[in-house]
């Protein structure tokens, strides 16, 4: 069943309201160009996860010296580095993997002892952890002028229930009421209750694999997503989407009113790699024009995640294309 707008706003008033940093905070003018509203996901910034010690300062700075006032959290990006040291997407000697050039997880295979012991050490620091660590991050977001406007939790399928829950409670700790999510349409489907339990909006993220039924990749798959709930949204990704051969714009055109927030990346046609912004085939003027001209009130988040130099130069060569793309 779809959902007014009406609906939609009931959901998200929180996220449309201007947001009140602390002393000492501001907002700088890259946050909106040309009326639309810009930000970043934080797995641009995955190159530093390689150096010890907690993240998120290093991250918020970032963001604050790019003049940037909101993001979407990477779950990885707010957790201890070790879980995540053997991740298809992880930068290793300031390279990223072919699984993050591609936009796309690796091919599934048996889990080995090592992937599994790593997993169950994920399971057990999402539950113990107390939330105010996640209260405290938004602090540390909000003190840097950064407001968290989603929090992009790994809803797997080998998720417990416990988990699910957790994720949604994180969510509303990090000050934000919209979870985007990268997961399945029978994941999708057993998050419902949560969602609805927790009023949070859940914005399904989609990749570029045609060949999986289950994953949501195609216009007609998103489609299955929002009738699941009045709580279901899209985080839609226009190079993926672009990669996966369909048309950013005319699909924006039609769910402008169910979509959360899109993710700037460049790909090239026929699930090829990541480029830098304008040297691959995806329509990110015509997307940010659309925006511009339709006055849509969706934000749009630079995602750095092709192969380049140090991410806070890359996210800001990305922000110079976006300015060019928006004038």
């Amino acid at each position: 069943m779809i959902h007014s707008r009406r609906d939609f706003m009931k959901l998200t008033l929180v996220t449309s309201l201007p947001f009140a940093f602390g002393t000492g905070s501001k907002t700088t003018s890259n946050s909106v160009i040309e009326g639309v509203r810009l930000g970043v996901q934080t797995y641009s910034f995955r190159e530093m996860l390689n150096v010890p010690g907690d993240a998120v300062p290093r991250i918020a700075s970032a963001i604050q010296q790019l003049g940037l006032s909101e993001c979407e959290v990477f779950e990885p990006t707010i957790e201890p580095s070790d879980l995540w040291a053997n991740a298809a997407w992880r930068v290793a000697s300031g390279k990223p993997t072919q699984a993050s050039i591609y936009g796309r997880p690796p091919d599934p295979h048996a889990p080995t002892a090592e992937e599994i012991a790593t997993r169950e050490a994920l399971r057990k620091w999402r539950l113990a952890t107390r939330l105010d660590r996640f209260k405290s991050i938004r602090d540390e977001f909000a003190r840097a002028g950064v407001r968290i406007f989603a929090f992009n939790f790994l809803l797997k399928d080998d998720c417990t229930d416990d988990e699910v829950e957790r994720g949604f409670e994180v969510t509303k700790a990090l000050g934000a009421n919209i979870m985007t999510a990268s997961t399945t349409l029978t994941m999708a489907k057993r998050s419902v209750p949560f969602a609805e339990k927790h009023g949070i909006v859940l914005a399904l993220h989609g990749h570029s694999n045609l060949s999986d039924p289950n994953q949501f990749a195609t216009p007609e798959s998103f489609e299955q997503g929002l009738a699941m709930s009045k709580n279901y949204r899209i985080n839609l990704d226009i190079g993926h989407f672009s990669a996966a051969g369909f048309d950013s714009v005319a699909f924006i055109r039609k769910y402008h009113d169910r979509i959360t927030n899109l993710h700037l990346k460049d790909r090239k046609n026929n699930d090829g790699p990541n480029m830098p912004l304008g040297q691959g085939d995806t329509p990110i003027k015509p997307v940010l024009q659309l925006l511009k001209t339709e006055r849509y009130a969706i934000p749009a988040y630079i995602e750095y995640e092709y192969a380049g130099g140090a991410s806070t130069h890359e996210v800001a060569r990305c922000l110079e294309y976006v300015r060019a793309a928006l004038a």
